[in-house]
């Protein structure tokens, strides 16, 4: 990707940022919850490449395992041994850089990382990019199979 992609990528990630924290009752991102929910979305745009960890191309447990690494957590490669390893968020207790597990298969297949209470980036399928979701969308609530962290 051109530094001109790299550079549109991070200013989306700044302005999303910004209106993360003009929102009334967010809650307050810092430390390694801000670095992960800047992470992610400075990849929004990036395309979903299957087996995908780095910011040539994703696939969705390769974004979680990227952002959690830049931020110093490490966390299995796979959406199911993530969601086996991590602590237990229940759906009403999301906070910015928790993960969202989704059953897009016949089990825990799809995995997206909270930049709010109900929004998470993700690295959704082939042929699409990075990009954001609503876990009130009629989809994801259907198909929606917990939630986690690997934060305090």
């Amino acid at each position: 990707m051109s530094g001109y992609g790299s550079f549109a990528r991070l200013g989306i990630a700044a302005m999303l940022l910004l209106l993360l924290s003009a929102c009334g009752g967010s809650r307050d991102v810092s430390g390694q919850r801000l670095e992960i929910v800047t992470n992610a979305l400075a990849q929004i745009g990036t395309p979903y490449r299957y087996g995908g960890a780095a910011p040539d191309g994703f696939d969705c447990s390769g974004l979680v395992y990227y952002t959690h690494k830049k931020a110093g957590i490490d966390v299995p490669r796979v959406s199911s041994a993530q969601k086996s390893s991590a602590k237990r968020v229940s759906r009403s207790r999301l906070q910015p850089g928790d993960l969202v597990f989704f059953n897009t298969g016949a089990t825990t297949s799809h995995v997206g990382i909270m930049i709010d209470s109900t929004r998470f980036v993700h690295a959704p399928s082939s042929g699409k990019h990075v990009s954001t979701g609503s876990i009130t969308d009629h989809y994801w609530r259907r198909n929606f199979n917990g939630a986690a962290t690997y934060l305090n």
